[in-house]
This record gives structure tokens, C-alpha cells and sequence, in this order.
């Protein structure tokens, strides 16, 4: 395709034609020259915003990037924006795409990337409401820009109900597993070497781990059951999920390393791959805080959604990690162990 916008037939052929998604609140959504989404919200709105570059995946030596591909990334962004309104105490309504494409991607490849962005808004219940396609002389691989609206559950009153009330005595909850996201892409990206020294059971496993990157209903069910706080877990890992958690609040944590919830299969893709889980991308894991944390956690399994106590907020600024008779202090987050291992740095064992 040429620079510039996506001629209008591609855009009603290949983008608009794959939208089936609607939602009452949207008045006036995706079309031909309209740059603006129309919503009829009674109650407040919340916005999400994620930006990723769709970077094709240098491949290491005996590794291929597998699905990550622009489809599977605007996936993901989308989840990602799903996952920040929930954790935020709103209902995902709808999406605002935005793609910047270069010339050498072919129109096939754009229906097929904006069929699985609906696929994934239908799963969510989300419409996608506008955005803009744009080819680009300038750019070399696709650029994907999603920005997700949600209804706030709480109505107007948004006083007390930021979730971001972490205060000193609450329990520390966290959600299903850590390290998930990472550990799909690992064990896809490095399959048949992993093949060779595991069982295959084990590595098709891990890659299955997409299918738990939802936190939607344990935001859902912590809402009902007192919580005080969430943050979804995702890029750095669950060390800078719960930095971040604490740092918003102004307060200390202790947390028990050995509570954190761990999947055998991230051990063990971990361990080949020489990154260390608690700093590795984990969406699907949402952190939670609240007066009563066993409640909280019963609530959670009710639903058959895992979950458990791994720490307490505390007074202190303070953010310290328990390992046995070992105490040390939570660093700063810094970049993902993913990127660590994309570089290169991490030799594969």
C-alpha cells in the first residue's frame, strides 16, 4: 500500500467490515471520516491508554518468533487496556485503534490484523469505536496504538474509590500466577529447544498461559469483597507491580518471596532461558490489597480464581522482601527480563 491514508475502499473492505461489536453507549462509533467517538455515559468515563511498537522479533539461534506477529501484538495491547480499566474499577466499553503501517504490508495482512483486534474486543465485550489506519514511508515495521474507554462501576462519586487506598495493615493479595505473560512467550518463542529438554505436555502448557491474561473477574469479585487497592501486574515483573502499588500510595510493603505464586512450568522455562520470573512481563497476575485478605481470598475462590496472602502494607517506606531468614530491600523496578533476553544477554542454558 501507498503512504498515506488507507484508501477508503481498503478501509471499509478490510477495517470497518470486520467491526461487529456494538455497544449502547457508543452514539456514534468507527466510519468513513469520523475522527471522534460519540459516548452517552450517565456515569464517569475512564480512559486507558497502551502504545507498543509491533517490532518484528529478532530471532536468536534455535528460537523463531512464533504468532507474535502485529495481529497477536494489537491483541495483547487491547487485553492490556482491558486489564488497566478493570483494575481501575471500570467495565471496558470500547477501543480507539490507531495504526501506523508501512508500505511493504499488504492488505491480507491488515484484515487479518484487524479480524483478530475484534475477535479479542468481542471476547472482552468491547466495540472498537474509531481510530485512524495510516501508511507510512517513514517507518520500517508496524507501529499499534490502542486506547480503551471503560464505564467506572462506582458511578460519578469517584471519592474513595481510586483503588489506589493501599494504607498500612491491609494484606497483600495476588491473583492466579506470576510471570505468566512472559513464560507463554518464552516457551513459543524457544519451543523446540525447550522440546528437547522437557516434556513437550510442559512446554505446550506454558504456551497456553495466554489463556489466563485476563484479570477481568477477579477485578470483578475483589470489587464485591472489600478490596482497597489493585494494580495489574505486567511489564518488570511482580517486583515492579508491587513497587509501583506501593510508590502510589506513599507506603511500605514486606512480602514473603516464597508466598508469591509460581507456575512449575515459568521454573522451568525460566531457568532454561536464565531470567529471573519476578521480573518477568506478568499479565494475567493482579495485585490487590485489603482489611481482610482472607475474605478476599476465599471470594476469589469461589470463583475458582487462585489467589493468596503474600505480604502486608506497611507504615514504613520500606519495601522489603522475606526469603527464609534472608531480608533485603525491593529495587527500583528497570527494564523486563523479556527485553533482557530479546538483547541477547541471557544465554540460553
Amino acid at each position: 500500500m501507498k503512504t498515506g491514508k488507507v484508501p477508503e475502499n481498503v478501509l471499509k473492505r478490510s477495517v470497518l467490515r470486520q467491526l461487529k461489536t456494538e455497544r449502547k453507549e457508543i452514539r456514534s462509533g468507527a466510519g468513513v471520516g469520523k475522527d471522534c467517538a460519540i459516548f452517552s455515559f450517565s456515569d464517569a468515563c475512564v480512559i486507558s491508554c497502551m502504545q507498543e511498537a509491533a517490532v518484528e522479533v529478532k530471532t536468536r539461534a534455535g528460537c523463531v518468533p512464533g504468532r507474535h506477529t502485529v495481529a497477536h501484538t494489537m491483541s495483547q495491547l487491547i487485553q492490556k487496556c482491558a486489564n488497566n480499566l478493570a483494575a481501575s474499577g471500570a467495565e471496558p466499553v470500547a477501543a480507539m485503534v490507531t495504526l501506523l503501517l508501512p508500505e511493504t504490508l499488504e492488505e491480507p495482512e491488515l484484515k487479518a490484523l484487524m479480524a483478530e483486534t475484534e475477535e479479542k474486543c468481542r471476547e472482552l465485550s468491547m466495540a472498537i469505536a474509531g481510530g485512524q489506519t495510516r501508511v507510512m514511508g517513514e517507518i520500517a515495521s508496524p507501529v499499534a496504538v490502542a486506547a480503551g474507554f471503560g464505564r467506572c462501576l462506582f458511578g460519578n462519586d469517584l471519592s474513595g474509590h481510586s483503588f489506589t487506598a493501599a494504607a498500612p495493615g491491609q494484606d497483600v493479595v495476588v491473583s492466579k500466577w506470576i510471570g505468566l505473560e512472559g513464560t507463554a512467550f518464552l516457551a513459543e518463542y524457544c519451543g523446540e529447544r525447550l522440546r528437547s529438554r522437557y516434556p513437550a505436555y510442559l512446554v505446550e502448557e506454558a504456551v497456553g498461559f495466554h489463556r489466563y491474561l485476563s484479570i477481568l473477574p477477579e477485578a470483578a469479585t475483589a470489587m464485591e469483597s472489600g478490596v482497597c487497592a489493585m494494580h495489574d501486574a505486567s511489564e518488570g515483573g511482580i517486583f515492579a507491580a508491587l513497587w509501583e502499588l506501593a510508590e502510589r500510595a506513599g507506603v511500605g510493603l514486606t512480602i514473603d518471596m516464597k508466598k508469591l505464586p509460581l507456575r512449575q512450568e515459568t521454573v522451568e522455562v525460566c531457568e532454561f532461558c536464565n531470567v529471573n520470573p519476578y521480573q518477568l512481563l506478568s499479565g494475567g497476575c493482579l495485585v490487590m490489597t485489603a482489611e481482610d485478605g482472607e475474605k478476599l481470598v476465599e471470594s476469589l475462590h469461589v470463583r475458582q480464581i487462585p489467589a493468596v496472602i503474600v505480604g502486608k502494607v506497611t507504615d514504613s517506606k520500606d519495601r522489603l522482601l522475606l526469603n527464609g531468614e534472608e531480608v533485603r530491600y525491593m529495587d527500583r523496578p528497570t527494564g523486563d527480563e523479556l527485553y533482557r533476553f530479546l538483547s541477547g544477554e541471557s544465554p540460553l542454558s
